[in-house]
């Protein structure tokens, strides 16, 4: 990443697409505690800065910017970036309840303390609602009671799973928990609601959805008035007819018209005058 060589456009996006997975790798494993809930690289010609999307940013930042130094220390060296060209923020999450990622962490937490299935998930879904989600849907399987292998789906509000709204409305997490009877697998995904104006949901509303304006408030008639309004009058254009519907100086004109025509002169049948 940090090399500027001429490459295809191709290898381009692959390079940065490796760089973005492996960040967010090291990043789930490495702040799966203080609520990591994903990240944003942003390149510019001086330095490229890395933003760090968190639960708990205090944590991430470590004790007056150690943790934070630390974690950029190790990017620069893995990557081979020069000094001072790349940069660590920590940035707070908006709303931890509409966040997949975070409630993925948080129900693996639980479950890993020993709290049943039940109540963790049951748990969970009342918090996502609440934070204003317009719907959930988490899925847990493995080995949860006894040896055989099942798994267990709650739902709760509404939730689209096909077409383009669901790549901006339905957010998407999955992650293991490693116990003593087994390896359980959770998923959680979350449908935000449409909000334009403070960032929580999707700006985009819904192919269906329609909105019903209220009509705006008139004055009261008290006593019954008249508007006065001018009919405009068109002229019509001049019409060509039958002689009897013409004007008198147009008939006075048309029989002279006959009267100059040359007479025909009579003869046999099939005998012209020529």
């Amino acid at each position: 990443m940090a090399t500027t060589a001429n490459i295809s456009k191709k290898r381009k996006f692959i390079r940065e697409g490796v760089f973005h997975a492996e960040l967010n790798e090291f990043f789930t494993r490495e702040l799966a505690e203080d609520g990591y809930s994903g990240l944003e690289v942003r390149v510019t010609p001086q330095r490229t800065e890395i933003i760090i999307m968190a639960t708990k940013t205090q944590q991430v930042l470590g004790e007056k910017g150690r943790r934070i130094r630390e974690l950029t220390s190790v990017i620069q060296k893995r990557f081979g970036y020069p000094e001072n060209s790349i940069e660590l923020f920590a940035q707070k999450v908006v709303s931890r309840g509409l966040c997949a990622i975070a409630q993925a962490e948080s129900l693996r937490y639980k479950l890993m303390g020993g709290l049943p299935v039940r109540r963790a998930c049951y748990g969970v879904l009342r918090f996502i609602m609440e934070s204003g989600a317009q719907g959930c849907e988490i899925i847990v399987s493995g080995k949860l009671r006894g040896q055989r292998a099942k798994a267990m789906k709650f739902i709760d509000g509404l939730m689209i799973h096909s077409g383009d709204p669901v790549n901006d409305y339905v957010q998407y997490a999955v992650r293991h928990v490693l116990l003593r009877q087994g390896v359980l697998g959770i998923k959680v995904k979350i449908m935000l609601p449409y909000d334009t104006k403070e960032g929580k949901g999707a700006k985009k509303p819904l192919p269906d959805h329609i909105s019903i304006v209220q009509p705006k408030d008139e004055t009261p008639i008290v006593t019954p008035y008249s508007e006065p309004k001018e009919r405009k009058v068109e002229p019509l254009p001049p019409q060509i007819g039958h002689p009897q519907q013409l004007p008198p100086q147009q008939q006075q004109q048309q029989p002279q018209q006959h009267m100059q025509q040359p007479p025909i002169q009579g003869g046999m049948p099939g005998n012209f005058g020529y």
